[in-house]
């Protein structure tokens, strides 16, 4: 299991990059746009810049839904290896046959 603070501080950029996506989509198609004058632009750059780091979709680390972990993930289960093989193991995953031999 995975630090609670590690898990919370994951939870809280997930939820600041899901309400300024809107905003920062904007800024970034303002900021690229070619048909704005170069200080327009140059604006829009440094209001992304200024907009708090957390926001950003990227400093989202894909964690574990079972146990938090951040390695090994399976984007499709949203779990990680060793979540899987547990539960695979139980008989809880359906469609999942483990062979023991």
């Amino acid at each position: 299991m995975a630090k609670k603070s590690a898990i919370e501080k994951n939870n809280k950029r997930k939820a600041l990059a899901e309400r300024y996506a809107a905003k920062r989509a904007a800024l970034k198609a303002a900021a690229m746009d070619e048909n704005l004058s170069l200080e327009e632009r140059f604006k829009a750059r440094i209001k992304l810049a200024q907009m708090p780091r957390n926001t950003a979709a990227n400093r989202v680390r894909n964690r574990c839904e079972v146990t938090g972990r951040p390695r090994a993930y399976y984007r499709k289960l949203k779990m990680s290896r060793i979540a899987l093989r547990e539960l695979g193991s139980r008989g809880q995953v359906p469609g999942l046959v483990k062979s023991s031999w």
